[in-house]
């Protein structure tokens, strides 16, 4: 996928943006600002379904953002500050049920951790 900057015109970009795979099917959607990614990205699976879903200012990514299987199950979701990881973060088996969870803080495991079966 294309993250740059800068259109096909070498103009920053600005408002929607999508781009698509090469069967044509939508590969992610979002916004910029003055070249920037911003507000809500959503990213996608060949097979259509979300893969995909956050934030980002200033082409930093941030707040909570979620990922889902190709079978549409959520696989994992945590958050982000300073474009780094931290807080909850959670991991789901390919059934749905969770695999594991526990904190970050500058992209560091931090506390306990809780694996499950």
């Amino acid at each position: 996928m294309d993250d740059g900057k800068y259109d096909q015109n070498g103009q920053l970009r600005n408002g929607s943006f999508a781009e698509h795979f090469k069967d044509g099917s939508i590969a992610c959607e979002g916004k910029h600002k003055d070249g920037n990614k911003t507000g809500t990205w959503k990213y996608y699976h060949k097979n259509g379904l979300l893969q995909a879903i956050g934030e980002y200012l200033d082409d930093e990514i941030k707040g909570e953002w979620k990922w889902y299987r190709e079978n549409g199950r959520l696989m994992q979701t945590g958050s982000f500050t300073n474009g780094k990881k931290s807080g909850v973060w959670r991991r789901y088996h390919k059934n749905g049920n969770l695999m594991d969870e526990g904190g970050y803080l500058a992209d560091k495991h931090i506390g306990r951790w809780h694996y499950y079966n």
